[in-house]
């Protein structure tokens, strides 16, 4: 992995994989964002980082990394957006009480109670778990899978 100095920054691409993040979306969605540009959807993703570019120090172009969605997933209605939306508000508020804000790198981003407080009236992984056993039950424990 290379080392860039201190000060560098580096430009940040997104990489053209996005089949996750069109499975996040419902089909309103997606109908929505080709009829209406400039229509938005609030999701949360995961990046990981693909490919990266260094450059010789004689030449003045910025280090690039690409990133890709990893996972991801789009909010489904108003309220889930909003809380969405609520948790990286609060993302920011750290970030600037740490000041933060503009720094390269781990910063602070620390933000339990308001992710704990955006996701209480959500299913949790146990609770979703759970559910996935009660529905293997009710089919008599096969599973059906559609190829096509």
């Amino acid at each position: 992995m290379p080392k860039l100095d201190k000060d560098a920054t580096v430009e940040v691409k997104l990489d053209s994989a996005a089949g996750l993040l069109e499975q996040s979306l419902t089909d309103e969605q997606r109908r929505g964002l080709f009829e209406h540009p400039g229509m938005r959807v609030i999701a949360i993703v995961e990046l990981a980082s693909v490919t990266y570019t260094g450059h010789a120090s004689s030449e003045d172009k910025a280090p690039q990394v690409k990133l890709r969605i990893t996972t991801a997933e789009a909010a489904q209605d108003h309220e889930q957006a909003a809380q969405v939306l609520e948790v990286a508000r609060a993302m920011m508020r750290r970030r600037k009480m740490n000041n933060t804000l503009d720094e390269v790198g781990p910063g602070g981003t620390v933000v339990e109670d308001a992710v704990a407080e955006a996701l209480a009236a959500h299913p949790s992984e146990a609770e979703y778990e759970v559910y996935q056993e009660r529905a293997r039950e009710r089919r008599g424990g096969v599973r059906i899978e559609q190829h096509g």
